[in-house]
């Protein structure tokens, strides 16, 4: 099911478009040097096969994985003894590229830079760590992203009725299609892979098939249906519970079906202040600490950040204290109560603001004992009103005491 034309590529639409560096490539005579840097699966050989097709070019591949340096410099010196014999170009794909060590990166320079070859090198890895500079100085980096769930939609349907595919000879339920998606990931060879697999069990392709043919059960949910919104809803609520073992259920559910860790790792970050607060002010660094590395890493690694983060929601002690006074600090100014700032409050730096008053009578709280000196902070309209009520529950209760000491001083006459 290789595309044999850019035009049968799927995705990757950023690299395809007429004008893009790859379009100019196919077009042109002249040899290049590229590097193809993206997730398995999203089309970094099927890209080099397609330049070598569509030009006409001779195409070696080479894996980095199994191949030194002796291969390199036997398959430049036969492209440089094609290319003198019947003028014929040879593109060199080095799959894995980051593989190779720095001698064997060095053997392809002389071959990139004197254009005997157009050099197609494909990573998983950042190039800027695993290549050298030279090479890749010279080269032109284009960056892959993960196929989108449509992406993988249009390759497993084609698959079913290409010629070069199942040509028809089986059918995909709409259910089993959507399973297939899910267990792709992005990747397009492994929803070949999987519905090939499927393909050899039975005709009538189902999810009990998928199932039975991949050994690994579909989950029934939705990420815009009410799976969806069910299953975060378990998830928050068996967190706020402190039951750890039912949260890493709904964690494994949600992960298993494929939803956005980066929307997990949003909920976990929200939870940590909603319903743990300052009864566990780590709580917040946990959960974004582990959004960050969700960012960084991505899955499957991910997961296990994400778990870290929920045992420690779920386990730590919960107050919902916070969100209580944010909430009422925020009714009370939609009700309007608002009210000026104090005059001793407002800013004092600018050109002129003395001659308003502003600043005037302002109080240091650094000057006086325990950093603390009664004055007016609140405007009139709201001066009496309480909006954080702090638990005795876990780290809250010693700021409880500190607090209720703090505003019976500042509210006591002077």
């Amino acid at each position: 099911m290789r595309p044999r034309t850019l035009d049968e590529v799927i995705g990757q639409r950023h690299l395809l478009g007429p004008g893009t560096p790859l379009r100019r490539l196919v077009e042109s005579e002249a040899p290049m040097s590229l590097f193809l840097w993206g997730p398995p699966g999203t089309g970094k050989t099927t890209l080099a096969y397609v330049v070598s097709n569509v030009t006409k070019r001779r195409f070696v591949e080479i894996s980095a994985v199994s191949a030194g340096v002796k291969d390199v410099r036997a398959a430049i010196d036969n492209a440089r003894r094609e290319l003198g014999m019947t003028g014929r170009q040879t593109v060199l794909f080095v799959d894995e590229v980051h593989r190779f060590n720095k001698a064997q990166q060095d053997a392809l320079l002389p071959a990139v830079e004197n254009r005997w070859v157009t050099f197609i090198g494909a990573t998983t890895e950042n190039p800027f760590f695993s290549v050298i500079s030279p090479l890749l100085s010279r080269s032109l980096l284009l960056t892959l992203e993960s196929l989108s769930d449509d992406d993988v939609r249009a390759v497993l349907q084609r698959a079913v009725s290409d010629p070069r595919g199942l040509a028809g000879r089986a059918t995909l339920a709409p259910e089993a299609l959507e399973h297939l998606v899910r267990l792709a990931g992005g990747d397009a060879r492994r929803s070949l892979t999987y519905l090939e697999a499927a393909a050899l069990l039975a005709d009538d392709i189902t999810v009990e098939v998928v199932e039975k043919a991949v050994d690994k059960a579909a989950v029934r949910y939705d990420r815009q249906g009410d799976q969806h919104y069910d299953v975060i809803s378990a998830f928050i609520k068996s967190m706020r519970g402190s039951d750890a073992d039912a949260a890493l259920h709904y964690l494994a559910r949600m992960i298993e079906a494929g939803e956005d860790p980066r929307f997990i790792a949003r909920r976990i970050v929200i939870f940590a202040s909603e319903d743990v607060g300052m009864a566990d002010p780590t709580c917040l660094q946990t959960a974004v600490a582990a959004a960050q590395a969700v960012q960084l890493i991505g899955l499957p690694e991910g997961q296990i950040n994400l778990a870290h983060a929920v045992i420690h929601c779920a386990m730590a002690p919960k107050s919902n204290a916070v969100v209580k006074a944010i909430g009422a600090a925020i009714g009370d100014v939609r009700k309007g109560l608002i009210g000026q700032v104090p005059g001793h409050l407002r800013d004092a730096h600018y050109p002129g603001a003395a001659k308003l008053g502003h600043g005037d009578g302002y109080k240091y709280p650094h000057d006086f004992e325990h950093g603390l000196v009664r004055q007016e902070y609140a405007p009139e309209q709201v001066r009496e009103r309480r909006y954080y009520e702090p638990t005795r529950h876990g780290a809250e209760a010693p700021v409880a005491e500190r607090w209720a000491k703090i505003r019976d001083f500042l509210r006591k006459p002077s």
